[in-house]
């Protein structure tokens, strides 16, 4: 039998029985006839949408279900949850940075209660940080594994249980010398609870990130974690001072994440991924099956060079760096004599510099491109490591400024720059990681963060050793401080690494 002619290729298909919408620039069709009724174009109006269809005489495809449209209570139900779950994700970044409180007292704990010398103060502090290592895994946990069809709050609630368990176990441990490795152990469940914790609140962030301006929800995110920190340390200092019981604060902090718990365990997760996603249902494969799949696709997206790159940077900007943290404790605590208010009060104007940069760049400094950017934030925390030889050679108070008042005002200011740095390289990771992955991606990104912390200080150790100030001498301290300033100016080698044009304004990456 004879081919019938096909429709003219300028129709437009609408209705779900063939009825055919001259484009236009097609020519009305003539008047059919008997024999031409099968191919005559036609417009039936649907009752509520149109959709395409297939001509007369094609093969139909099978037919797709479309979800039916949402009322607008059921819309405004689902946004009113949105908001329940970012509050939860806020509130975690805020009790994060609220973590600076009970750490303050556990750091005097340890030097005056279990009489740690200045170097194991600081091997302490980086053992405790390794189960920050293993946030990839949290990542792809939360990724690819549900519990109850949800991927996230649970991971939250999972990761304050953890906290509040190894904080509350500290606030009613005795204080003895034998007690030191339950002490290791409550400090590694912590900082186990606190990776799972940040993680989870990373992915929630980059999947909201999607729907408002490119760096908002980050800095907003920074702005809590630096609020947390900034009373932490504030209240934490004063505390201290009046109760000389570090207890009294373990179990404040725990008070808090029980709190932290009831809200994330409350608060059922609706995310703007979650509507027409196939990832709001079970993935019917298997655990393996899913968690071999998500690592494939995060080892996929860390090898774009658009990706690797700016990560190998920002982690070797930090790794090559000796840190003196736990020298320079002691040295103002027992050198100097400062007492735990004026080291809880510096810690403060930190995060008062941390916000105040954070809404700087939010106005202004992320227009300029991130190369230029992060090399004068590199050149400037150089200089603030050797601003710290000012205190060490007394050379403040040849100034007529008290030591109280320099630690008071640019003590923490290293600090404060090395912890900003951070900020523009994931609103970057959050333009470019692919959807599916926030949660995969963000851990790898601050898993390698804290390994290279770690790096850092164990060079730092070793930097003390070296110079001789493990004896618990600190006549080569000074020396120590210049080598550190030196180390900060050596990423500037390899800053190649980070894209010239990128802005968070323009999202403009060229590759290297």
């Amino acid at each position: 039998p004879p081919q019938r002619p096909r429709p003219p290729p300028e129709m437009l298909c609408l209705s779900p029985r063939a009825p055919c919408l001259p484009g236009p620039h097609a020519k009305a069709p003539p008047s059919a006839g008997a024999g031409d009724n099968a191919h005559r174009l036609t417009l039936r109006a649907a009752p509520r949408r149109w959709r395409l269809a297939r001509p007369r005489g094609c093969s139909a495809a099978a037919p797709v279900p479309v979800p039916a449209p949402r009322t607008t209570a059921e819309r405004w139900g689902s946004l009113r949850e949105m908001r329940r779950v970012w509050w939860v994700c806020g509130a975690g970044y805020w009790v994060q940075g609220f973590r600076c409180f009970p750490w303050l007292a556990l750091n005097f704990h340890l030097t005056r209660g279990l009489g740690l010398s200045p170097v194991a103060l600081q091997l302490v502090q980086n053992a405790g940080s390794l189960p920050l290592v293993a946030k990839p895994l949290f990542g792809v946990l939360s990724d690819a594994v549900y519990i109850g069809r949800e991927h996230r709050l649970p991971y939250i609630s999972i990761g304050a249980l953890l906290q509040l368990t190894a904080w509350g176990t500290l606030a009613i441990m005795p204080v003895t010398g034998d007690t030191f490795p339950t002490h290791m152990i409550c400090i590694l469940i912590g900082n186990l609870g606190a990776s799972v914790t940040e993680v989870v609140s990373d992915a929630v962030v980059t999947e909201f990130s999607r729907t408002q301006r490119t760096g908002v929800l980050q800095s907003y995110a920074f702005i809590g974690l630096a609020a947390g920190a900034l009373l932490g340390n504030l209240s934490g200092g004063y505390v201290l001072l009046r109760t000389q019981e570090p207890k009294i604060m373990f179990t404040a902090f725990s008070v808090l994440l029980g709190l932290q718990l009831a809200l994330s365990i409350g608060t059922k997760e609706t995310l703007p991924s979650s509507h027409g996603n196939s990832r709001s249902l079970l993935v019917k494969s298997s655990l393996w099956a899913n968690l071999r799949k998500q690592f494939s696709n995060l080892m996929t997206a860390v090898r774009e060079e658009r990706i690797f790159y700016p990560l190998a940077w920002i982690m070797t900007s930090f790794a090559v760096v000796p840190v003196l943290s736990g020298t320079m404790f002691c040295f103002q605590t027992q050198h100097l004599k400062l007492d735990s208010s004026i080291i809880g009060l510096s810690k403060v104007m930190g995060q008062v510099m941390v916000v105040s940069l954070t809404v700087l760049y939010n106005r202004y400094l992320k227009r300029i491109p991130l190369r230029r950017l992060v090399c004068g934030v590199q050149i400037m925390y150089a200089f603030a490591v050797l601003s710290e030889l000012i205190l060490v050679k007394q050379v403040n108070l040849m100034l007529g400024i008290p030591n109280e008042v320099y630690v008071l005002c640019f003590s923490a200011l290293a600090e404060a720059i090395a912890q900003f740095k951070v900020l523009p390289f994931s609103i970057l990771l959050s333009s470019l990681c692919p959807p599916g992955c926030e949660g995969s991606l963000f851990a790898f990104f601050t898993s390698g963060l804290v390994f290279s912390a770690i790096l850092s200080g164990v060079f730092g150790v070793g930097l003390s050793a070296l110079i001789g100030l493990s004896s618990g001498g600190y006549s080569s301290l000074p020396l120590g401080i210049l080598l550190q300033s030196l180390a900060a100016l050596l990423p500037l080698a390899w800053l190649s690494f980070v894209p010239e044009n990128w802005t968070a304004d323009g999202k403009i990456v060229k590759q290297r």
